[in-house]
């Protein structure tokens, strides 16, 4: 049992309603094993007294927090995992782009009722650097709203909007590193010896050196290295991203007890879902490539047992985007199985997904999914075929190498057939962060302009423009179905193309990932009863995939996916099952008809009282010779009941 599920029974069987006898009640049940991850990642000598620190620090936080959240918690706790209901569909924006600030977004609360999204993660609000600031990832503050976005109030106006609403909301916790004008930086960068500690900073450049020996570079283009001089205190730092991006040393207890406050304040200001931005790479350690390390796992552990604690009804979400193997970590594993992470991202089914839409083949995409253990019962994805951020191809060598390919030919391939190097792709995407000396690189571009349809609008081509518009639907009618939270990322349900118009801009125009992060365009949306364009085929259909979804709870995350291999290399087919309920999602990535054959679809019963209908289509499915067939990039969903 994880600590979730004992909260989630002490809660519904106790007769106290107290959120303070509660709150007692979860620290005895989980103070046993904060103990256990604190002690295993500091020294003897420092950890008992930061120990109690700890524990002195945590009712505080409890008392802190606004008494209508602890309710929520204590509701939250009797309903059990609500992140894996049907009901939950998401979208990712930018708030600026979206409607200029916060108060814009909740005057469009309407429209993302209209297509049915309930969850919302909104990029980073909080105050960063006027110039370079990696989107807002190099923090000033983790509480303090941006003037752009308004106030601290706006923000505590629409988290309160949203609940009235039933809109969850996700935001960001920089949890590995600060901006250079970060207060602790400054203070370090005056000659601050405490602050100086609660970042990795060196005298002289040989430990950094021993380091790097081992390190790959992030931003190899635009930031080579991981170390930076800051000749204000004559020190090396630690800059794993970008050199305005100071890591932070959780070596030092101080550090994870200063953070845990930040946590909790955030949570405080109505966040349901916290974002563990780079949570890989928390712990550094020369010799290793200071990735996935097994102290960083405890660590997050650590974050998650104290939050239960305090806020029960606050998750975390891991941007974990590294090996298929090893994002399944992030999960927690051994002791802390379940412990760790709520929600990850499935950075490698969309990775897999983009393979697939590209060789028009599945063999990987299903070679790779068979070698995923399998996920905590109570854990779940966020599925998503775009982000703000690249597409990259993390895929292992081995499994590439076994269906017969070169994993560096393939990977070119795929730079190629996305960034405009073949005459016949249809696909206008740009190269991120390209590496001459190892030939890796990643992908960037909108849904659609990834997808061909702003090369078929250039052209006219009715044909192409057709194609595009159901591979759309296909991608995500199948993050719909998968298991897990599907997210859209705004813009997406109209069809936006690339924004080329970052290049006129300094402090983006070397930074390619801004192609995909356009204004959101509402002159489209008001034309959305115009059926002849793409924009409004498109967010009509996906309107009609979450309408499908929340309606059957089929499609909460019962951990429960089933790959079926149908013989035909263009066609994945998986199950999704609850107790007698299932649903068989067939899709087709090839641009031709293709065909399967159907006697193992008759034995799992969905044939079993006649023709079954596609829930998408609202259409019979016909077997004729008992084939059935697919036309291009065509997605069914059927039901069996």
């Amino acid at each position: 049992m994880t600590q979730a599920q004992l909260h989630q029974l002490l809660s519904s069987q106790s007769k106290e309603n107290d959120p303070k006898a509660l709150f007692e009640l979860r620290l005895a049940t989980n103070a046993s094993l904060i103990q256990q991850l604190f002690f295993s990642l500091y020294p003897e000598e420092i950890r008992q007294h930061h120990f109690q620190k700890l524990l002195k620090l945590l009712p505080k936080l409890f008392a802190l927090r606004p008494n209508e959240l602890k309710k929520q918690d204590l509701q939250r706790l009797k309903a059990g995992n609500w992140y894996q209901s049907e009901k939950m569909v998401g979208m990712q924006l930018y708030a600026e782009h979206f409607n200029k600030d916060l108060k814009g977004l909740q005057k469009k609360i309407p429209y993302l009722k209209e297509l049915g999204i309930n969850f919302l993660h909104m990029m980073p609000i909080t105050t960063r650097p006027k110039g370079e600031n990696d989107g807002g990832y190099a923090v000033n503050s983790y509480h303090k709203v941006d003037k752009r976005y308004g106030t601290k109030k706006d923000l505590l106006a629409l988290t309160t909007e949203f609940r009235k609403q039933g809109i969850f909301l996700m935001l960001d916790f920089v949890v590995n590193h600060t901006s250079n004008e970060f207060s602790w930086a400054k203070k370090a960068m005056q000659g601050n010896k405490k602050y100086q500690g609660y970042y990795y900073t060196f005298e002289d450049d040989t430990i950094p050196l021993e380091f790097e020996k081992n390190l790959p570079e992030v931003f190899p283009e635009t930031s080579p290295g991981s170390f930076t001089y800051v000749p204000e205190m004559e020190k090396w730092v630690m800059t794993v991203f970008n050199s305005y991006q100071w890591d932070l040393n959780y070596t030092n207890p101080e550090v994870f007890l200063e953070m845990l406050t930040n946590l909790v304040k955030l949570a405080d200001m109505g966040v349901d879902v916290v974002r563990f931005d780079a949570l890989a790479f928390l712990w550094k350690k020369i010799g290793t490539i200071s990735q996935n390390l097994p102290e960083a796992h405890s660590l997050i552990s650590l974050f998650r047992m104290c939050l239960q604690v305090v806020a029960p009804g606050t998750i975390l979400l891991a941007e974990a985007i590294v090996a298929p193997t090893d994002i399944i970590k992030y999960f927690g594993q051994g002791p802390t199985k379940g412990n760790e992470c709520e929600v990850a991202y499935n950075a490698s089914l969309m990775a897999l997904l983009w393979n697939s839409i590209a060789t028009k083949k599945t063999s990987l995409l299903y070679k790779s999914l068979a070698h995923v253990p399998p996920k905590p019962k109570d854990c779940t994805w966020i599925n998503y075929i775009r982000c703000h951020d690249d597409i990259g191809l993390g895929y292992e060598n081995r499994l590439i190498e076994e269906l017969g390919w070169n994993p560096a030919q393939h990977r070119k391939f795929l730079l190629d057939y996305y960034c405009q190097r073949l005459d016949w792709s249809p696909a206008k995407g740009l190269l991120f962060m390209y590496n001459p000396k190892t030939g890796d690189g990643r992908i960037t571009g909108s849904a659609a302009s990834l997808l061909g349809l702003e090369e078929g609008l250039a052209k006219e081509n009715k044909a192409l423009i057709d194609q595009s518009v159901s591979k759309i639907i296909m991608m995500h009618a199948i993050i719909m179905a998968f298991g897990g939270i599907p997210l859209i990322y705004a813009g997406d349900e109209i069809a936006t193309l690339n924004d080329y118009s970052f290049r006129n801009d300094p402090s983006k125009k070397e930074d390619s990932r801004w192609v995909n992060r356009p204004m959101q365009d509402w002159q489209v949306v008001s034309k959305l009863d115009h059926d002849s364009l793409p924009s409004s085929q498109i967010f009509r259909r996906l309107q009609h995939l979450i309408s499908i979804r929340t309606e059957n709870p089929i499609f909460a995350d019962h951990n429960d996916i089933e790959l079926y291999h149908t013989g035909n290399e263009h066609i994945l087919v998986f199950e999704r099952s609850c107790q007698n309920e299932g649903l068989l999602v067939i899709s087709n990535f090839d641009e031709n008809p293709q065909v399967m054959e159907t006697s193992w679809v008759k034995k799992l019963g969905y044939f079993a009282q006649g023709e079954p209908t596609d829930l998408i289509s609202d259409t019979k499915i016909k077997i004729n010779s008992g084939l059935l067939e697919i036309m291009p990039y065509q997605i069914i969903w059927l039901k069996r009941s």
